[in-house]
């Protein structure tokens, strides 16, 4: 197996990020007030809007990663 490029285990460190943050916010109770980065500055969300937004960008370090593990 060839030894992984820094930009290769870049994207597995951002999907396992991405991946943590759908988990917990999964677990939170819907009562419960999130904050969202936007830039610098952090908005307030709903929980169901900040998963969605996390999703989407795992699913575009996915894409990413297997662009880079594509021939």
């Amino acid at each position: 197996m060839a030894e992984a490029t820094p930009v290769v285990l870049g994207l597995i460190k951002e999907l396992r990020s991405h991946e943590v943050a759908i988990a917990e916010l999964n677990h939170l109770s819907s009562s419960r007030a999130v904050y969202q980065k936007n830039g610098n500055i952090f908005f307030q969300t709903t929980i169901q809007k900040a998963t969605a937004s996390e999703q989407k960008q795992l699913d575009l370090a996915k894409a990413k990663l297997e662009k880079l593990n594509s021939p």
